[in-house]
């Protein structure tokens, strides 16, 4: 079986590439705008190009049976950016899959579907309200795998929350910096909400699923997130508290600080983009219900798991990192003004 994985160099994709190489699998092959840098480099095949490059899709998808799609681009791109590569890019791939007859077509989508909802657990059923280039973009990106579903494709798609662990940076390497140097961190809001994330190889547990059960039974939408997870505030401590150094979570008003933070992105000098700090005080969780029950989905790690299994490996290779600029998890993300406010903490 030939598996093909967009965006493989990304933060999902090389857990995902690891996982499979596990498992078994000896044929896996692979599209990136940024080049696979990693030790398993020689065990797979890859093309550094764009989805959105037809000929580049064309010739790295060839003989493929499998393709797991994502590739995309994160809410810090321009909104140009994100729809040609979410949805224009989304479409090509979908094309290109139908022409080759793959089998199954696995589209990692995002609870960013939902946009700010008025209630929890959100359910697959629940409205798509994207909020912002991005989550729009993903709106349309699950109406086209819809659309190829309707051709007779499997299209598995999987709906899960913000997930961490080995090799992720982005917004949590600033979280991790603050912990390791011994400073408390501040919150937005009380931290009393119930903010739900995600291993990332409970993640890849939930695509291997998609690879290998009945293809009538996954061929359909499935939220994937942890099933232990806190307050916001009890999950980031702890990851304060395996540090040593006794600091704590501070909670700070909302309202200034979104209004601070609104500001500091106006002059870009923000290293949060608004979906982030728009939502952060408020609960955020879905329904895993369904994987539960037809893809036998048994996440194994809480939301503190996660949290520290990614902070262990951030300390273990933090010294080999550098800022990267701020659209990727690949590379920590700028802290910008919130470096000024360290001093406090």
């Amino acid at each position: 079986m030939k598996i093909y994985i967009t965006g493989i160099s990304g933060f999902l994709s090389i857990n995902l590439v690891r996982y499979l190489l596990a498992q078994g699998y000896e044929d896996i092959s692979g599209i990136d705008l940024v080049d696979f840098t990693y030790p398993e480099r020689d065990q797979i095949t890859f093309l550094q190009g764009d989805i959105r490059d037809r000929e580049a899709v064309k010739r790295s998808m060839q003989g493929a049976d499998i393709v797991i799609h994502t590739a995309a681009a994160l809410p810090l791109y321009t909104p140009e950016e994100i729809y040609s590569t979410d949805v224009e890019g989304t479409r090509i791939l979908f094309e290109q899959a139908l022409e080759y007859g793959v089998k199954r077509f696995i589209h990692i989508s995002s609870t960013a579907v939902y946009g700010v909802p008025d209630h929890h657990p959100l359910y697959e059923t629940d409205k798509m309200i994207g909020v912002g280039p991005y989550g729009e973009a993903k709106v349309k990106a699950e109406e086209i795998c819809h659309e190829f579903r309707d051709k007779g494709m499997c299209v598995p798609v999987l709906r899960p929350k913000s997930f961490v662990g080995p090799e992720r940076l982005g917004v949590f390497a600033i979280f991790y910096e603050w912990a390791s140097e011994g400073r408390h961190f501040p919150m937005i809001g009380s931290g009393n909400n119930r903010y739900q994330l995600l291993d990332v190889e409970d993640l890849c547990r939930a695509i291997h699923a998609c690879i290998t059960l009945d293809a009538d039974a996954v061929n359909d939408t499935f939220n994937i997130g942890a099933a232990r997870y806190t307050t916001m505030k009890q999950d980031y401590q702890a990851v304060l508290d395996a540090a040593g150094f006794g600091k704590r979570i501070i909670p700070f008003p909302v309202g200034p600080v979104i209004l601070a933070l609104k500001v500091l992105e106006a002059m870009k000098l923000s290293p949060l983009y608004p979906w982030i700090y728009e939502t952060a005080s408020k609960d955020s969780f879905v329904s895993i219900e369904k994987a539960q029950k037809v893809l036998g989905f048994d996440p194994q790690y809480s939301n503190q798991e996660a949290m520290l299994r990614n902070y262990q490996w951030y300390l273990e290779n933090k010294d080999g990192f550098t800022e990267g600029e701020g659209v990727t998890h690949r590379v920590p993300w700028k802290q910008q003004a919130l470096k000024l406010f360290k001093v406090f903490f």
